[in-house]
């Protein structure tokens, strides 16, 4: 159990070691981003802005733009948001090769509750033109979608977790832009997931099983460009189709796997998420089961 953000800060500094043009730029939040960790390494190439969001992208962008990678992290919710100008116009307009690490992405934030609650990152950046976004399930996805990320060029989005989650994967995977991983083949229904969701869609899929339903679990880990061809399979070969996030079901994933179904193979999706509401402030887990978000949830879809 590690969550994605620790896994964040380990890679820096894996990679900090090899390659002396990796820098990074936090905005007051090292600690909680993990980026600290390369702060205590090589505190020459960490570069801390203070509460200063817009700043940092500014900055982050001028570096990039001298040959650097960089990256730049703050919690979902002041990256996404209060940057959101910058991250648009300077950023990706401008074509920048820069990596935007936000920690602390969607309810699973817990008790700092609804303002820091970042739960429409995923709709705001999908609708930057040419903005590749990922969001990886574990430690291992983490590092190697990261690692992915230093040899793709543009504005890239990398959204991560709080919590600790279990791992998933193993070295053997590999990630690419644009893909997924499906998991199983059972023909009785899809679960879409992404992130801190996967895990409860494996859960499902597990717990379905000993029902006698067969189901296969998607990982949308590159939501942009979404994995077409996975989504329009599923579609084709399984009976239901039920999308989970920890993000607004409004601009989420259950609307952008709404999209291609609508354009190419028109099929009934279950969104499971944040029903245009804002958070809460509480433990994680019983957030989690308010919004209903949960293994329990996916498999009533079932019933």
């Amino acid at each position: 159990m590690k969550s994605t953000r620790k896994a964040y800060g380990e890679f820096l500094v894996e990679e900090g070691e090899k390659n002396n043009d990796i820098v990074v730029f936090d905005a007051d939040l090292a600690s909680a981003t993990q980026t600290k960790l390369f702060a205590d390494h090589f505190p020459n190439r960490h570069f801390d802005i203070g509460i200063a969001e817009q700043d940092m992208v500014g900055t982050a962008c001028g570096m990039a733009l001298s040959g650097k990678k960089v990256f730049a992290s703050s919690f979902a919710m002041f990256l996404a948001g209060r940057a959101y100008e910058q991250i648009r116009n300077t950023a990706a307009y401008s074509h920048v090769d820069i990596n935007l690490c936000a920690t602390h992405a969607g309810l699973a934030v817990g008790e700092d509750g609804a303002t820091h609650q970042c739960i429409e990152d995923i709709a705001l950046m999908n609708v930057i033109p040419d903005m590749k976004i990922f969001s990886p399930a574990d430690e291992m996805a983490t590092k190697k979608i990261l690692k992915q990320c230093l040899n793709i060029n543009g504005t890239k989005y990398i959204r991560l977790g709080r919590s600790d989650t279990p791992d998933i994967y193993s070295d053997i995977f590999e990630f690419s832009l644009g893909g997924s991983h499906t998991f199983g083949c059972g023909a009785d229904g899809t679960i879409f997931a992404t992130g801190m969701t996967v895990s409860l869609a494996l859960e499902a899929k597990t717990l379905l099983k000993e029902k006698g339903i067969e189901v296969r679990v998607v990982d949308l880990y590159c939501i942009k460009p979404v994995d077409k061809f996975a989504v329009l399979k599923s579609a084709k070969e399984t009976e239901k189709l039920i999308s989970i996030e920890d993000h607004s079901i409004i601009g989420g994933i259950g609307s952008i796997i709404s999209n291609v179904l609508s354009d190419e193979y028109p099929k009934k999706l279950v969104k499971i998420g944040v029903n245009d509401q804002f958070g809460k402030s509480g433990n994680a887990q019983k957030i989690y089961e308010l919004y209903g978000i949960t293994v329990e949830n996916i498999i009533n879809q079932f019933g």
